[in-house]
């Protein structure tokens, strides 16, 4: 149980909020009158109070908001809570969609302090049912009423495609087959073969957004250019060589040229991806073979008791 101590808006990103007090909260939308407010999956941002306190004993001066904060909450390490995780305050459900966050250019308290608690301690989450809150509001973890469905993420490599010379085919017929599985797909992307890209990506996907599967399409060749497998691989905690070692299998009994895949399959976290080839045919034949087997695999990666020995 926590309790609310400050409510902030800002009317323009990028700059510090101002506590309010109170706000209203929007249904798929957000803080009313926050410019970060959106039909987007960081609608609302939360800040342990205990992190600011820890924060100024060094010496900060920091007031509720100069994060850029919604909501400051004491008695909460929302950092402890992994993604999916809803939280009700009043008649206010949020759901928790990522933690912490990518800093892209460093704000004033990180160049007077040389560090800064957002990029680590903040939790962004999307609002799922509205309603008013304010100050001294209690805030509690609530248990789920539906499943958590599984969430992933479908990245495209192509230097043609990225470059507007192609369509990527791949990617949205990837996302399309993981949808009709049930699967939420929260984030496609279209990227270059470039490996830093790839890599940040891949990082941020599995630690911040905390998905339960990434499928990247191309790049998996040859080429010198094909740096997908090296990205994957650099970024993984554990390898989970069996799902593309079947792919590979089945695929040399459709062509020859299967033997050239240099495709691999990892794991990051709770989190698999694996590599797919660049065409959309190559591609929905590989799922045709790892897919029925995700459900079991992915709730083994959340920590869900299976039965393994069927």
């Amino acid at each position: 149980m926590g309790k609310v101590v400050a409510v902030c808006v800002s009317e323009t990103r990028g700059v510090q909020k101002e506590n309010k007090g109170e706000g209203v909260f929007d249904k798929d939308w957000g803080l009313r009158g926050d410019a970060h407010a959106g039909h987007w999956h960081r609608q609302v941002s939360l800040l342990s109070a205990e992190e600011i306190a820890a924060f100024n004993e060094k010496g900060a001066g920091v007031q509720p908001g100069a994060f850029g904060e919604n909501l400051v909450v004491e008695g909460i390490d929302f950092r402890r809570l992994p993604v999916g995780t809803q939280l009700g305050c009043g008649d206010v459900l949020l759901e928790i969609t990522q933690i912490g966050k990518e800093c892209h250019s460093h704000c004033a308290i990180y160049h007077k302090m040389g560090d800064c608690i957002m990029p680590r301690e903040g939790v962004f989450a999307r609002v799922i049912q509205g309603g008013k809150i304010a100050v001294g509001d209690e805030m509690a973890v609530q248990p789920r009423t539906t499943p958590f469905p599984f969430q992933a993420a479908v990245i495209t490599l192509s230097d043609r495609c990225a470059a507007g010379g192609r369509e990527d085919k791949s990617g949205p017929a990837v996302a399309e087959r993981l949808e009709r599985a049930g699967f939420a797909v929260v984030e496609q992307l279209l990227l270059a073969d470039e490996r830093e890209p790839l890599e940040r990506n891949l990082i941020r996907l599995c630690d911040q957004r905390q998905l339960d599967l990434i499928l990247t399409t191309g790049g998996t060749g040859f080429a010198p250019r094909d740096i997908t497998p090296e990205a994957t691989r650099a970024v993984a905690d554990r390898d989970a060589p069996g799902i593309v070692e079947a792919i590979r299998a089945a695929s040399l009994r459709i062509t020859p040229r299967a033997m050239l895949s240099r495709a691999v399959s990892v794991i990051r976290g709770k989190t698999l991806i694996i590599n797919l080839p660049g065409s959309p045919k190559a591609c929905m034949e590989s799922m045709d073979v790892f897919l029925d087997q995700m459900p079991h695999v992915l709730a083994l990666l959340r920590g869900t008791p299976q039965d393994c020995g069927r």
